[in-house]
């Protein structure tokens, strides 16, 4: 009852509150004399009742709506002034304050800093007009303040005239750093450039890409949906929808405005994140609507309300879902709570913020603890006559500091002392006592190089006018059923990262991602977003990459394309995957079963070439062109065979230019022996003058087989000098690199086998002018079927070799080389080995003799018949006399003639019938053996 005595004369007083002032002192909250003032202005209430919609007179309206937060700021801004004066820092100079209640209103605001522009100990509170301001005294050196940027854009457009420094701890709009619209304005709290660029961050971080935004309609609000939708957009984060609520508690509408923005909040419900730029009784209104309708959602808080006690002690708020804020960095907090745990001792008697918070702090004394503030910023004015009389109350200094929000106040003590150690330094050579020592303009100049100190970091304004501190990071969370605000990270402005204490925040921090706020659904990795007619880039549809195409991502705009060479990838594909390397290798079955004939082939050489070296001296083997001709063909159809191994296995630079020279070389050779062969037969037993007079021209068998197989030497080494043979990897197939041999130069492949091919031609000629040749001993027609053989190979060859792809096509080349080097080793060889295994009786030399005379005589009587029916004519009557009668020597009833006179018949009649066709036969043949 002491203290209720001892204050009610002052509660007297704070009715004069209740009407509009009527002299500007009844106007200033709160003042203290000093040398040099410093103005402040602070929105201890939250809106003015208005007596009508629209004013009809000019003059100020009552405020109401305490806010304690903001009452905190002010008494902070005493408590420093207190300190500086109380230390020595500026000996003999005592700082003054004078502190205005802007009442969240900018009209307010302008009538309080005309007081401030007014003349210097002037009678009446007078702004001259001067067109240079260079001497003109204000009524203050500097101003502190105000906590909206909307208000401190007006105020500080009105201290330019004038250049008096502006120190805000709380106005964080972008705008504010142009120093070409407000020179004389700095903070020492960071941008809401900063801050939307660590929401921004923050949601991106979180893995949230559709968010919703309600801010208010002023210019803080406006300037933060703008900065903040930039920054969002560069963080691929999309705005569902933007809510802008009126800036001001007696607009009408607010109520409205603020059920809209709920019915909104409801219908986007892939909406689960929403940024929130409101002032604290907007935010308080919103939450309370909010619980009614069990709205919840992951609130982004600005810096204006993340730290509100006031909205965190709401009943059942952790109803609305998480709150994660950014605040201003904190500092050391003690003197402060030292300094409110002794708020009784101070004077309140130039203090009606003061007053009113114990007329208030009276009126609630029957409220407990946490619902307090609600009661305080409810509560009507006309109850407190009675609530005067109530028993005895206490200040509830826990309560004040409860709400204490650390971030203002620690900005705010920044303010006051850049301010004291800017005039420090003009009171160095001055006499400060004296209050037009230095002008407002002075003291601006020095704030903008001081350098100052909050007992344990040092600071400096940037050439914007700007300290960039950085961010705590809140989280609101429940312990023991009680929404507890805890500071879950620190935002660096530099790193643009978040650093946690210990692991326990960071996993608060992880836990985020859980929640999730996305137009569409994420698209998993081996999947690319595909917009949709929205025209949010958020909002798309998931697609599978295509082949060759993979995201190893989530939300990935584009799939991002294989290497195509050496990788590729299936659809829906996460990781490219290595080509496998393929070539004829020689655990493949193919290439076994072919490797396999090619040995057979070099058995069978072998075993010819044996047969042919036991069984030297036969007629077989010497009618076959000569045992050294004979073992050059054997080589030769050795190394086709042995050429097939160089087409198996993993293809090198040696082995692709060796297959195809080695098989050209030795296959030319193999034909030019048999071409020398077919020539020494049609030789040996065509009775045509002139064609044997031609053919023993002709016939050089070395010569022949040199200048032939010459020849495709020079094409083969033309060939690998200027376009040899290499390794090269095809990448035609997918998902297989094929290892193989490129041939250099189409056209000399083309050259060397058509060159062969050549030779084959001549060789089928001249066996074919031979197939009619004794039947036992004739190669001719055997040669024949050898080469049709090796024709028929090539020609297929060629359609399926151009046509083929991949590692068997090598196997392609290796079976046309088996057929053809088989078809003529078998057409060869082998009849004339099965005449020396199967059939011996005819390999001696008086079965070949017999086998020759039977030949001619049958030759001789074909042309001496062929001469009779050209000279006679068909007359009958010739015929019998010309005692010609052909029989064969072996079949005549007269018995058998010896050896000698079997090879006599053989010689004399091919000579007799040649002398007879030179004299008999005319010129013009018409018919040939």
């Amino acid at each position: 009852m002491t203290l209720l005595r001892i204050l009610f004369p002052y509660f007297v007083t704070i009715f004069n509150l209740s009407q509009p002032c009527q002299i500007p002192d009844d106007f200033v909250a709160a003042s203290s004399p000093g040398h040099i003032v410093i103005g402040g202005l602070f929105a201890v209430h939250n809106k003015m009742i208005h007596s009508e919609e629209y004013p009809t007179r000019p003059e100020i309206q009552t405020c109401e709506g305490f806010e304690i937060s903001i009452f905190l700021q002010a008494l902070a801004m005493i408590h420093s002034i207190e300190i500086i004066n109380n230390s020595s820092l500026l000996p003999g100079v005592k700082l003054g304050y004078e502190i205005y209640d802007t009442c969240t209103e900018v009209t307010i605001a302008i009538a309080a800093t005309l007081r401030f522009l007014s003349k210097f100990n002037c009678t009446q509170d007078i702004v001259e007009f001067h067109c240079n301001y260079s001497n003109y005294t204000p009524r203050v050196k500097a101003v502190i303040g105000t906590s909206y940027s909307e208000i401190t854009i007006a105020v500080s457009r009105m201290l330019n005239l004038q250049l008096i420094p502006q120190v805000s701890h709380a106005s964080t709009a972008e705008i504010l750093s142009d120093k070409i619209r407000f020179p004389s304005f700095f903070r020492t709290a960071p941008s809401d450039f900063y801050q939307t660029k660590a929401m921004a961050h923050l949601i991106q971080k979180s893995g949230w890409n559709w968010i919703g935004i309600i801010t208010t309609d002023d210019d803080y609000g406006r300037l933060a949906l703008g900065t903040f939708g930039m920054q969002a957009s560069a963080n691929n984060v999309c705005i569902a929808f933007r809510e802008i609520l009126p800036a001001f508690l007696s607009d009408s509408t607010i109520e409205v405005k603020i059920n809209q923005t709920l019915e909104k909040i409801m219908e986007e419900s892939h909406v689960n994140v929403i940024v929130v730029f409101l002032r604290q009784f907007h935010v308080f209104d919103l939450f309370n609507k909010a619980i009614q309708r069990n709205i919840n959602k992951v609130w982004i808080a600005s810096d204006t309300w993340s730290a509100a006690v006031k909205i965190s002690t709401i009943p059942n708020v952790k109803r609305i879902g998480k709150v994660v804020g950014f605040a201003f960095k904190s500092g050391n907090m003690s003197s402060f709570h030292d300094f409110l745990q002794n708020i009784h001792l101070l004077s309140n008697e130039k203090n009606k913020l003061l007053s009113e918070y114990i007329m208030l702090l009276s009126s609630c004394s029957h409220v407990k603890d946490s619902d307090l503030n609600y009661c305080i910023a409810n509560h009507s004015q006309g109850n407190w006559a009675y609530k005067i009389v109530e028993s005895n109350f206490s200040l509830r200094n826990n309560f004040l500091l409860d709400n204490a929000e650390p971030g203002p106040v620690h900005s705010l003590q920044l303010a006051i002392s850049a301010l004291a150690y800017a005039i420090r330094d003009q009171c160095r050579d001055r006499n400060c006592q004296n209050p037009t020592a230095f002008h407002p303009w002075e003291l601006l100049e020095a704030l903008k190089n001081v350098t100052f100190t909050d007992g344990k970091n040092e600071f400096q304004f940037d050439s914007q006018g700007d300290i960039n501190t950085g961010y705590d990071v809140l989280l609101w969370k429940e312990v023991d059923g009680r929404m507890t605000i805890i500071t879950m990270a620190e935002y660096d402005l530099e790193k643009d990262d978040f650093i946690f204490k210990d692991n326990g925040t960071e996993k608060e921090f992880r836990n985020l991602k859980k929640i999730q706020s996305k137009c569409s659904r994420e698209c998993t990795p081996g999947q690319m977003k595909k917009t949709t007619q929205s025209p949010h880039t958020c909002c798309y549809e998931c697609v599978s990459c295509p082949e060759n195409y993979y995201t190893n991502q989530t939300d990935m705009d584009y799939c991002l394309l294989c290497d195509n060479k050496t990788h590729w990838a299936p659809v829906n594909s996460t990781v490219c995957f290595e080509k496998e390397v393929e070539y004829l290798n020689w655990n493949d079955w193919f290439a076994i079963m072919l490797l396999t004939l090619s040995t057979l082939g070099i058995i069978c050489t072998f075993a010819v070439g044996i047969i042919f070296t036991r069984n030297l001296n036969t007629p077989v083997v010497k009618s076959s062109g000569g045992l050294i001709i004979c073992y050059v063909i054997l080589l030769c159809h050795f190394f086709n065979f042995v050429s097939t191994s160089l087409f198996v296995g993993e293809p090198q630079d040696f082995k692709c230019k060796t297959r195809q020279t080695l098989f050209g070389m030795s296959f030319a050779l193999c034909i030019s022996c048999i071409l020398t062969k077919s020539l020494k037969i049609l030789l040996a037993f065509s009775f045509e003058p002139r064609l044997q007079k031609c053919l023993k021209r002709l016939y050089k068998p070395i010569p022949i087989i040199v200048i032939c197989t010459g020849i495709q030497m020079i094409i083969c080494t033309i060939w690998l000098l200027f376009a040899a043979p290499f390794v090269e990897e095809n990448f035609s197939i997918p998902r297989v690199i094929i290892l193989e041999c490129d041939e250099g130069s189409i056209m000399a492949l083309g050259t060397m086998l058509s060159y062969i091919a050549i030779l084959a031609f001549i060789c089928f000629i001249s066996a074919f002018k031979g197939r009619k040749l004794p039947a036992n001993y004739n190669e001719a027609k055997f040669i024949t079927f050898g080469m049709l053989i090796y024709f028929i190979s090539w020609i297929i060859f060629i359609p399926v070799y151009a046509t083929t792809f991949g590692k068997y096509l090598p196997a392609v080349e290796i079976i046309v080389i088996l057929i053809s080097n088989y078809g003529i080793l078998c057409c060869t060889f082998f009849p004339k080995c099965y005449i020396i295994l199967c059939k011996q009786e005819t390999n001696t030399k008086s079965a070949f003799l017999k086998t020759l005379y039977t030949y001619s005589s049958q030759s001789a009587c074909s042309l001496n018949v062929s001469h009779i029916s050209l000279d006679s004519g068909p007359s009958e009557d010739s015929l019998p006399n010309q005692n010609f009668h052909c029989k064969t020597p072996g079949t005549s009833e007269q018995g058998k003639v010896s050896q000698a006179q079997m090879a006599k018949h053989v010689q004399s009649p091919r000579k007799r019938t040649a002398k007879n066709m030179i004299g008999i036969l005319p010129r013009k043949r018409t018919s040939s053996i």
